[in-house]
């Protein structure tokens, strides 16, 4: 048995080390015990969390290879030493070294009780959350008058104190034995389990955080399998439909105070708000860092962005809020709304293809947990079709997004009948599930993000789909136009300009309660001005329903013929009066209503994402209601995201990368790196296969080998758009263009695939690239162009040659 014995104090002369130095000879038949001064380690201090000193380092593996923990404790001022509270602050920070270890406690002391207090306070340290040792219950073991206790031999001279102490090492060394026993047994059961494969960390989504955290444990030495609902192009989650800006600030504590200004009345936990606040003033460094990339600062030079957005101003989207002028949000290059970012997380994760495996349609189904421990111990997935129990050795990391696509959830945290994605579709609120099944403390369920025209609205979309984000409308809100409830009654100020979804009410920011059914209501004079200027939608008439009064309009909506009535007379009076005075909308913006017809067009409540999930720790440990982690279990993203209340843009995909690097380094601390033939294949019966385990991610290598090419064909590729590379197929001849065929894309369903449709003969009938993107898909458009040149140049190339 090899136990480790820490003095606890540092002073020169230390009759706890003189007692240790006894038990070292005196029990050495029994147990080989190492002697641990502290007296040269540095004093805990959480900035050195993220680079260990090296002694504290060579303190924690000598822990972890211990079998058991003996801690010799003096008493000053009724209590242990300071230096020996240091020591324990070091083993529970990160890595938790003391949990689950067998600990004894002994002391000596000058008086005649011997350390009684400094003991009882040590067992109350000890049994602290993040702590958690297992310390041997009574068997209290204390040495009063220790000046006159030993002989010049360093003996014990009283042999019933001998004799006692022998009792208590006797309980300690069954303790132990029982633990590992335990464990021993724990392990055993573990390993009789079926496991179809075996990984050092498994990764469950595929988005900004599950591909921070994989590319981390992989950089760590772990093995990794990095797995996603979504089919192959379509991983990415939300950060692949963001804006791409990522939170940053200049100051450390203006930012606090503006993050603190954001998320309040809230209270938040305030290791967790520094552990963000210092990621984000940290990100520069962490883009060049680890992405390769000088940041674009939207602050300094946001206006040369251009574009629907004033991205410079909504760098300070709360400026009356103290420490707003610290913000600044960061971009990897000059341009956002075209995955730039995510395409370098990306390409992170398929440039380590030696340490990570990606599945794709493999949504995650359940945790698997020690039957004893209760430790997460691996995670089932089902891949191709099949029910896979995969082992993590490590730890499992939860990055599956939010619940918007998960209409029952959405109902009963968000007290809304429905509200439209404008992100992913795959986010379905699988890890909130997968937490509530092992006991995960929620928070932050009520609170999501909206973004879009009016106060975040889109034009209604049918189930299943994602919404359009569209963020400039000409005449939205300037004419004879409302928006009508779902009785018919306005219920905000139409030319407010939103906050992320968030208009001001009563001195704080909110979403307002998503109505059902929500219509814009206008008259001819106001249809004639949409017609005349550029529409965000294609099927604009097909959407619009029409009548010739307003009663009949009403009608046909669903809302209350009455209410409608008046809230167009109101709105008329109000235009009359020279003041809105139900809302404050600017009056020169208002114009009165014809006398018909009307028009009413289905509106819904966008929705970015969720913030609720399982609530984490500054380690990015999921935990219980009691506050405790569940072992091997981590989180990152926006799942049990740390943003409430007020959002401030950048927030999100700035935990992703903050979080998603702790959960990847702290699931892989501690292993040793599996090596592929360690690994278990799954058997004939299990569905899984050699193969299965290979990285399925594809590169960017498109040539004629995988794609055929006949007489003046040749395949171009582009990396450019918003999903994975888009191939083509160009036949080029006699220098004309007469064919462009798509082979391979995975843009998005909705505007991108009709760029991808109809640009191809645009550019055949052209005889060029040079032609108009389309609207609301200029990213797929230009990628799309990308290809063709790229094809266009080889084949010119040929013609040349």
């Amino acid at each position: 048995m090899k136990l480790l014995a820490i003095v606890g104090n540092n002073a020169t002369v230390s009759y706890n080390r003189l007692l240790l130095q006894y038990m070292k000879r005196h029990f050495a038949p029994t147990a080989e015990i190492e002697l641990q001064e502290i007296k040269g380690l540095p004093l805990f201090n959480e900035d050195d969390l993220k680079h260990f000193p090296a002694a504290i380092e060579a303190l924690i593996q000598r822990v972890k290879e211990a079998d058991g923990v003996i801690i010799a404790t003096p008493e000053y001022d009724h209590s242990m030493t300071a230096s020996l509270k240091s020591v324990i602050e070091w083993l529970s920070a990160s890595y938790h070294s003391l949990a689950g270890k067998p600990v004894m406690v002994v002391g000596a002391s000058f008086g005649a009780q011997g350390t009684v207090r400094a003991q009882m306070d040590l067992r109350h340290v000890l049994d602290a959350p993040g702590v958690d040792a297992h310390v041997l219950p009574g068997n209290e073991f204390m040495l009063p008058n220790c000046k006159t206790a030993f002989d010049a031999a360093g003996n014990l001279k009283d042999q019933s104190t001998v004799k006692f102490l022998e009792e208590c090492f006797t309980a300690f060394v069954k303790f132990v034995h029982l633990t590992e026993g335990t464990k021993k047994e724990d392990t055993e059961m573990s390993d009789k389990r079926n496991w179809d494969q075996s990984f050092d960390v498994v990764v469950l989504g595929f988005g900004g955080a599950g591909a921070t955290a994989a590319r981390f444990a992989a950089d760590a030495g772990a093995k990794v399998l990095l797995v996603d609902s979504a089919p192959e192009g379509h991983e990415g989650g939300n950060t692949r439909y963001a804006g791409q800006l990522v939170g940053s600030g200049s100051d450390f504590d203006q930012l606090k105070a503006y993050y603190k200004a954001l998320t309040a009345p809230m209270n938040l936990d305030e290791d967790m708000i520094d552990t963000y606040v210092t990621g984000m003033v940290n990100m520069p460094d962490y883009l060049r860092k680890y992405l390769g990339v000088e940041p674009f600062s939207t602050v300094k030079d946001g206006k040369q962005l251009g574009g629907d957005l004033d991205i410079g101003a909504m760098s300070h989207e709360f400026p009356e809020y103290p420490g707003a002028n610290s913000y600044d949000m960061l971009l990897v290059h000059a341009g956002y709304f075209d995955s730039a970012l995510w395409k370098k997380l990306r390409k992170a994760v398929l440039d380590r293809r030696d340490k990570i495996t990606v599945w794709y349609s493999s949504p995650a189904k359940h945790l698997i947990q020690d039957p004893h421990t209760n430790a997460v111990i691996g995670a089932q997935i089902e891949h191709d079709h099949v029910l896979l129990d995969i082992q993590a050795r490590g730890g499992v990391i939860l990055a599956t997004g939010g619940f918007e696509n998960n209409p029952e959830m959405i109902q009963d945290y968000l007290k809304a009948s429905k509200l439209a994605p404008v992100g992913s579709i795959y986010n379905k609120g699988d890890g909130v599930k997968m937490g509530l099944e092992v006991g995960a403390d929620m928070w932050h369920m009520a609170n999501y993000e909206s973004l879009g025209m009016l106060h975040g609205l889109t034009i209604a979309t049918p189930a299943g789909e994602r919404g359009r984000l569209i963020l400039a409308w000409p005449h939205i809100n300037d004419g004879s136009v409302f928006v009508a409830g779902d009785d018919g009654s306005r219920y905000f100020n139409e030319t407010e300009d939103n906050r992320h979804g968030h208009l001001y009410y009563h001195g704080m920011w909110q979403v307002p309660i998503a109505n059902d059914h929500p219509h814009l209501i206008f008259d001819q004079t106001q249809w004639e001005t949409f017609k005349q200027s550029q529409l965000p939608i294609d099927n604009f008439d097909d959407l619009t329903v029409k009548a010739d009064t307003l009663e009949d309009l009403a009608k046909l909506i669903n809302a209350k013929p009455d209410v409608l009535a008046k809230t167009r007379a109101d709105f008329d009076h109000f235009t009359e009066l020279g003041e809105d005075y139900a809302y404050g909308r600017k009056i020169e913006s208002m114009r009165a209503f014809d006398d018909g017809p009307y028009y009413a067009l289905p509106l819904e409540q966008a929705m970015l994402n969720t913030q609720g999930g399982p609530r984490r720790n500054t380690r990015a440990e999921v935990l219980a209601p009691n506050g405790k982690p569940i072992a091997n279990l981590y989180s990152a993203g926006e799942l049990g995201g740390i943003n409430a209340n007020q959002y401030q843009g950048g927030n999100n995909i700035a935990e992703c990368l903050i979080w998603g690097k702790i959960a990847g380094e702290n699931a892989a601390h501690g292993l040793t790196p599996t090596t592929a033939s360690e690994e278990p294949t799954a058997d004939a019966t299990s569905g899984a296969s050699e193969e299965a385990a290979a990285p399925t991610a594809t590169t960017s290598s498109a040539d004629s080998t995988q794609y055929p090419t006949g007489p003046n064909q040749y395949i171009g590729v582009s990396d450019e758009g918003m999903g994975n590379e888009i191939v083509v197929r160009v036949t080029y001849a006699d220098g004309k263009l007469e064919n462009v065929e798509v082979l391979k894309q995975s843009e998005s369903a909705d505007v991108g695939l009709k760029a991808i449709k109809t640009l191809p003969q645009e550019m055949v009938a052209a005889n060029s690239t040079d032609v108009d993107a389309v609207s609301g898909a200029s990213v797929t458009s230009h990628a799309l162009q990308d290809a063709v040149a790229d094809a266009l140049k080889k084949a010119k190339a040929t013609v040349t040659a």
